[in-house]
């Protein structure tokens, strides 16, 4: 496998030599910054499940030039159902739709990037240039919804990739699923960090008078420059606070996620980012301590080496106390905020400014008393 450059072994500064070489050897050899311009992650490893890994290197003959840049590709999947069932204990739904599979915004830290893997994709820039869209989404919801004996309970969009992404300005599927939640009166709570959720403030708000309908906000940084570096396609900050500023005027209960909360490169940003949010009209507030399961682990890393070299140790070290040394904790009630003595400082830091602005004083609670199950076309109506 071709070595780092000289170049870039210098860009991560004394001792950043070493650890470059490691991170080349455990995620293949860096795409360059041309073929990779406006994306989150420098490498594009294979998936954990396939037999061969691949890299990309020069053969002398300056071929890399040559590749293209990565470009968005949508591809069309046709699911069966739509709606994912969970039983974590901690995890406040038990259901939820994700109308795409990869990212756009390609978010460095996205807990999702794993699940490319099961398509045969890398995690990383495959995730966010290689996407799946469900177009049946809503038709699969109608036939779901109006199945007998259908349990009514809040169901969450957002939690594994996100629905208000780039492309669904295009395909408008998201648009279409709230259509088919608003006539069957079902409670839905979404989750975002995109400024074109304001698209659909019209059904929200209708929803939301009827108190079947909330959405959560995630700001990680009020830093731009941080914040294109580490969400390139996502709103920036003042887009998604603005968001939030509309959608709470428009009569919708409106949450904000600081998450997740990066140790030794967001963690300091806590108190504004609450006091921001409190201001745009939030009222409710929530944070997810920053997780790096699988391959998250080392693309992150690579990305905090080519853009926070100094910083590369002391974050990782503040991670791994949170985790019992290890880069992630999967464990059930620890994988969310983690353990010790930093953990617990950043969750009272998170409570004292939350409560000084009397954030989370109560909590939305959606509505299922008034669910009409779906009768329109495609839909089994009852012999009797």
């Amino acid at each position: 496998m071709q070595q780092i450059s000289t170049a870039d072994k210098a860009a991560f500064g004394p001792g950043g030599v070493d650890m470059a070489e490691h991170l080349v050897q455990q995620s293949g050899l860096r795409v360059g910054f041309e073929r990779r311009r406006g994306r989150g992650a420098g490498v594009n490893p294979s998936g954990r499940f396939e037999p061969f890994s691949r890299a990309s290197f020069d053969d002398g003959w300056n071929s890399l030039e040559e590749l293209p840049p990565f470009k968005t590709e949508v591809q069309v999947e046709k699911p069966k159902t739509i709606i994912t069932r969970n039983s974590s204990p901690d995890i406040s739904f038990d259901r939820s739709i994700n109308p795409y599979r990869g990212c756009e915004h390609g978010c460095i830290y996205c807990f999702a990037r794993p699940s490319h893997a099961y398509m045969g994709l890398s995690p990383g820039l495959d995730f966010e240039s290689r996407l799946f869209a469900k177009p049946n989404a809503a038709a699969l919801l109608e036939v779901e919804l109006s199945k007998p004996g259908y349990e009514v309970r809040s169901i969450a969009i957002g939690t594994n990739t996100d629905p208000y992404q780039p492309i669904e300005k295009k395909m408008g599927i998201m648009r279409e699923i709230l259509e088919v939640l608003e006539a069957a009166n079902h409670p839905v709570g979404i989750v975002t960090k995109s400024a074109l959720v304001t698209r659909d403030i019209d059904i929200l708000s209708r929803m939301a008078a009827k108190g079947l309908a909330k959405v959560a906000l995630s700001v990680t940084t009020l830093d731009k420059t941080l914040a294109r570096t580490m969400e390139p396609r996502a709103a920036t900050p003042a887009r998604r606070l603005e968001a939030v500023r509309q959608l709470s005027e428009a009569g919708i209960p409106t949450m904000v996620m600081t998450a997740p909360i990066v140790p030794g490169l967001t963690d300091s940003e806590i108190e504004r980012l609450l006091d921001a949010a409190h201001a745009a009209g939030a009222r409710e507030a929530g944070y997810v301590l920053l997780r790096l399961p699988l391959e998250v682990s080392p693309l992150f890393k690579d990305w905090l080496l080519r853009h926070y070299p100094d910083r590369y140790r002391h974050v990782l070290s503040l991670m791994r106390s949170m985790r019992d040394g290890k880069d992630y904790d999967a464990e059930w009630g620890k994988r969310m905020r983690g353990t010790g003595p930093y953990a617990m400082q950043i969750r009272r830091r998170f409570e004292l400014a939350a409560r000084r602005l009397g954030l989370n004083e109560s909590r939305t609670v959606l509505r299922t008393d008034l669910f009409v199950p779906p009768r329109g076309n495609g839909v089994q109506l009852s012999l009797l």
